[in-house]
């Protein structure tokens, strides 16, 4: 696997100000609105946040994923399991990537980095197909967070 195969970065100029643009990535029933997840309760670093995907067709499927960092109106970053979305499964004990959500002032707005790395940890049958799979999924994604801050 090559680095391109490792990390999945997606670069998005949004027409909002950097604390909007905060809010909607960080506070957890914005997030759940564009996202699609109705997350249990807030991301706190450190901790667990879990709930129910709501997009069209994945209702069956969990959310989970452990906050890892937020520093106010730069960086949110959570890990999960890429590959494992299904109820009852061991989360903690599977291999994880880490998402990373960078913000940066411009002359317009916000300019909001999407990175998704550690595609190089997962298990060989998993590797290839959750990273386009991923791939694909933050592009929908972005589209979805511009409309959210911009609407």
């Amino acid at each position: 696997m090559t680095d391109v195969e490792d990390k999945i970065e997606k670069v998005i100029d949004l027409a909002a100000p950097v604390s909007r643009v905060w809010r909607a990535v960080t506070d957890h029933e914005e997030f759940g609105q564009w996202f699609r997840v109705a997350l249990d309760g807030p991301f706190r670093v450190g901790e667990v946040s879990t709930g129910q995907i709501t997009h069209p067709g994945y209702e069956h499927l969990e959310w989970w994923a452990r906050t890892e960092r937020m520093e106010p109106e730069r960086l949110f970053a959570f890990s999960w399991c890429p590959t494992v979305f299904e109820p009852g499964s061991d989360y903690e004990n599977e291999p994880k990537t880490l998402v990373e959500f960078q913000l940066e002032p411009t002359e317009s707005g916000t300019r909001l980095t999407i990175t998704e790395s550690g595609f190089a940890s997962l298990p060989d049958a998993d590797r290839l197909e959750s990273f386009h799979r991923n791939s694909e999924g933050w592009d929908g994604q972005a589209q979805n967070i511009a409309a959210h801050v911009d609407g």
